[in-house]
């Protein structure tokens, strides 16, 4: 490769891996900012200078004219995922020296999002992030034409540079996997809201686990990601031998272990439960829940990460693979055995 060649092609993502350290120290290094070490410094130095490396005339002119905010568009609502997500972005832009204006979208009505949108707009802020609870939203700004970057958390098999999940498909298919291999043949589902992103994709994977295993689907039953939603969708689930119940998320779940008791039904012996979240209540319930685990921490960490490259260096953003998820076995579920449930 010719020194002009490599001048030309060479981006911050070749110099972070001379130097060894991370984009973001790079770009910390470039904006002289505090909180690096001077030998991290000297090290990331000496690469942009062997690399002759410069940040693209258009980015170096959005870094004059930054203000080092950036807009926030939170639910209005307070479910333990988006408010977990919005504090690790917090703190994670935060440790990049950027202050956050939060707005909350309480209707995802067209008009009344790009209010929020144009009301971010005016305070200049350098991005927009997005945690998205309503595909309207999405599909909203999607058709704005704006001329910052948007980066948007949502749950789409329609992938996109600027969005950044969590794979819920493939955790649902996980927590339906784990109560088909308990020999469980009948798994019903307690969904989410129609039209959240993250409930969308867990009846895809739910649906696709149980097509793969040739097993009955029961068309879900929606609640609102809360425990009173589960606990009136228990109070009539017909229940019978090898029945076992994958909800939405741990809250939709601990309304379903109190209606379930209440009929006098146990968990794990005559039903078996599966959440989803991993709130921090899981391990503490009778039984403790078997739940999928998301890591939002991460999330809020991607989310800035992806704000610093499309800031800094828009052409090179590249699509993400979604953050994995865990299964956490617990008490609420067990092999399935054969008998009679109890009505």
């Amino acid at each position: 490769m010719t020194d002009e060649k490599q001048a030309r092609s060479a981006n911050i993502f070749d110099v972070a891996r001379l130097a060894g350290v991370s984009h973001q120290t790079v770009s910390r290094v470039l904006n002289d900012l505090p909180n690096v070490r001077p030998a991290t410094r000297a090290r990331v130095e000496q690469a942009i200078a062997q690399l002759r490396y410069s940040p693209s005339p258009a980015a170096r002119a959005l870094v004059t004219r930054r203000t080092r905010t950036i807009g926030l568009v939170a639910p209005g609502v307070s479910d333990y995922g988006p408010t977990s997500v919005a504090t690790a972005f917090n703190f994670a832009a935060r440790a990049e020296r950027y202050s956050v204006e939060t707005v909350s979208a309480l209707d995802p009505d067209p008009a009344a999002v790009r209010e929020v949108i144009e009301s971010l707009l005016r305070q200049r802020v350098d991005a927009i992030v997005l945690i998205v609870v309503d595909i309207g939203v999405l599909e909203v700004v999607r058709g704005l034409d704006l001329s910052i970057p948007v980066v948007a958390a949502a749950a789409t098999a329609r992938r996109s540079p600027l969005i950044v999940s969590i794979d819920q498909y493939r955790g649902a298919r996980s927590a339906v996997r784990h109560l088909a291999e308990l020999g469980h043949t009948r798994i019903l589902h307690l969904a989410g809201p129609q039209r959240a992103p993250d409930a969308v994709e867990r009846i895809r994977g739910w649906r696709d686990e149980l097509g793969a295993r040739r097993l009955e689907v029961v068309e879900p039953r929606h609640g609102d990601w809360s425990a009173a939603s589960g606990y009136r969708l228990g109070a009539d689930l017909e229940i019978d031998p090898g029945t076992a119940v994958f909800a939405s998320n741990d809250h939709m779940s601990i309304g379903l272990l109190s209606a379930l008791r209440e009929r006098g039904l146990r968990v794990p012996e005559d039903v078996s439960v599966v959440g989803f979240d991993d709130v921090p209540e899981a391990g503490y319930l009778y039984p403790a829940l078997t739940t999928v685990r998301q890591d939002f921490a991460s999330l809020g960490e991607l989310m800035m990460q992806k704000v610093l490259i499309a800031v800094e260096e828009p052409d090179s953003v590249t699509e993400d693979t979604p953050l994995p998820t865990h299964l956490i076995v617990r008490n609420s579920t067990r092999p399935q055995r054969h008998g009679t449930a109890q009505a």
